[in-house]
């Protein structure tokens, strides 16, 4: 029962209520008819001077003469007859209900649609229509509230993320300065010391690295996103790019198709770039990256493929959320911030797109973003 649709629960209730109404009413109507045909029949016996049926010409009778009439099995085809009305009835009433429930369900139907297109990039966009019947009236007025709650909420932690990378980024730099400075000055010194500034110098990269990337997820909605992009010649550029990391673990790197968009050059670089240098970190040695660009009517599909040790089924859709890590031991051996994959998210959805895990195995991943053309 709990797999029925709303709509086929209703049909269901009205026609239980109607079917059940109407086996009353036959009930009913039945034992009735039966006794009254019973009193009709037993008054005609008592006037019958043969208890036999009799054919006759109506013309030939003579004035003042009575005909008694008796049908046999009257009763039986009365009781027949109730029951085919009653499951008649029963089933138009059925498909009545079926259509009427679906004319009624329409302002559900629509309340769907419109929060199905509610996403984190549009909170300040998307409201409910609230002229619709009284029952849904008071939903979507508390709806539009949550969602401008969210909104508010959502603008706050972004206010706060970008003021703390900004406060932050001024002494990283002067610390990371002084870090590089202090180790420029004094490079005869003993093995530990070598090796607590060469931790401190990484940690203090790490932190700036960080810092950035949280400031720019901060202000991406203020990017203007106007630019002409040619997928297939960024991926080649990024190749270039990224060349050094790849032939250090001797990985291979292979493109395919290409694609023209629209939105921000800056962002869709850092998309890609992301994503393929992610397919590098994390492949085996003398592995393979290959990234494919398909269009598919209004929307550009960009597939990375590596050999990689892949991801597990329950961290494929946690990878896409700030700060998460797979492996912490594996993430320090490659460094990173756990923002990567976070960006890419932020920047699929800020341009009508999204990024999902395609599939996964011990033999690598197919990591997937699409990308509206405009």
């Amino acid at each position: 029962m709990k797999k029925l649709s709303l709509k086929w629960r209703i049909t269901l209730m009205i026609v239980l209520l109607i079917g059940l109404t109407s086996v009353t009413m036959v009930l009913l109507l039945s034992s009735s008819g039966v006794r009254y045909m019973d009193s009709i029949g037993e008054l005609l016996q008592d006037q019958m001077i043969s208890g036999k049926s009799a054919f006759f010409d109506p013309e030939e009778l003579s004035k003042g003469q009575y005909v008694t009439i008796v049908i046999s099995g009257a009763q039986k085809d009365f009781c027949y007859t109730n029951w085919i009305i009653c499951i008649v009835v029963t089933v138009l009433s059925g498909i009545i209900a079926y259509f009427v429930s679906d004319y009624a369900l329409k302002p559900l139907r629509t309340f769907t649609s419109q929060t199905e297109k509610v996403e984190v990039n549009n909170l300040g966009d998307i409201k409910l229509d609230e002229d619709v019947m009284p029952e849904f009236q008071q939903l979507s007025f508390s709806f539009n509230a949550m969602l401008e709650r969210l909104n508010n909420a959502f603008a706050a932690q972004k206010q706060f993320t970008g003021n703390a990378a900004h406060e932050l980024r001024t002494p990283l730099a002067l610390m990371q300065a002084q870090v590089e400075l202090f180790a420029a000055e004094h490079k005869e010194v003993d093995q530990e010391t070598a090796t607590f500034l060469a931790l401190l110098a990484e940690q203090t990269e790490r932190l700036t690295f960080m810092t950035k990337t949280l400031l720019e997820m901060s202000n991406l909605g203020q990017v203007e996103r106007k630019d002409k992009i040619e997928l297939g010649e960024m991926v080649e550029e990024i190749f270039t790019d990224l060349i050094g990391q790849a032939e250090k673990k001797e990985i291979t790197l292979e493109h395919e198709g290409c694609g023209m968009m629209v939105g921000s050059d800056t962002l869709i670089y850092r998309l890609l770039f992301n994503l393929i240098e992610n397919a590098i970190k994390y492949n085996k040695v003398g592995g393979k990256v290959k990234v494919s660009i398909e269009e598919n009517g209004e929307e550009i599909l960009v597939k990375v493929k590596d050999t990689g040790v892949g991801i597990p089924k329950e961290a494929q859709k946690s990878i896409f959320q700030p700060f998460f890590r797979i492996d912490k031991s594996r993430s320090r051996q490659y460094g990173g911030a756990g923002l990567g994959l976070s960006l890419v998210w932020e920047i699929a959805t800020l341009h009508g797109g999204s990024v999902w895990v395609e599939s996964s195995s011990e033999n690598g991943s197919l990591i997937v973003a699409k990308l509206m053309k405009r």
